[in-house]
């Protein structure tokens, strides 16, 4: 399987053990994908836009999920996720929240700024491994992409051996 047949997933976390977490957790869906992780908010937006370190197309694959914490240095997670829908190139690409701000406040400001989906990550570790499978399988198991898109057509990808 080449690389542009690969489902890719942009992580936007600066905790690393919760980036553990979600890379533990897709794993375990065993589907061809690969996960990109930058740690803030400005990296987020250099990797989307291609900029700086991230210019080189091989190395920031457009994504097919952004999975976007909302606390980030440098630039904020609610910062990101209005450029992104506001970019006519970006738009499109489904945005997960995955924050540890369950407040009504943060839910609605991210749904208004056209969030795709709002997690509030658990405390529990074993409660956290677990949102990241169930994640998995609707994200890259069940989801449709959008018509025309075969980036995110997960149908035709298969599993890892």
């Amino acid at each position: 399987m080449t690389r542009n047949n690969l489902l890719h997933i942009l992580l936007v976390e600066d905790d690393d053990d919760h980036a553990e977490i979600v890379t533990r957790g897709l794993a375990k869906q065993q589907m061809h994908s690969e996960l990109h992780r930058v740690s803030d908010g400005e990296a987020a937006l250099d990797y989307l836009f291609r900029r700086g370190a991230y210019a080189d197309s091989r190395l920031s694959p457009r994504p097919n999920v952004v999975l976007l914490d909302l606390r980030l240095p440098r630039v904020d997670g609610g910062e990101v996720l209005r450029t992104i829908k506001a970019s006519p190139e970006l738009q499109s690409i489904p945005v997960v929240i995955l924050t540890t701000s369950a407040a009504e406040r943060d839910v609605a400001t991210a749904y208004n700024q056209h969030a795709n989906s709002y997690l509030v990550k658990p405390v529990e570790f074993s409660e956290f491994s677990e949102m990241m499978v169930s994640l998995g399988f609707y994200w890259l198991g069940l989801n449709h992409s959008q018509p025309g898109d075969t980036r995110g057509d997960t149908k035709n990808l298969g599993t890892t051996p």
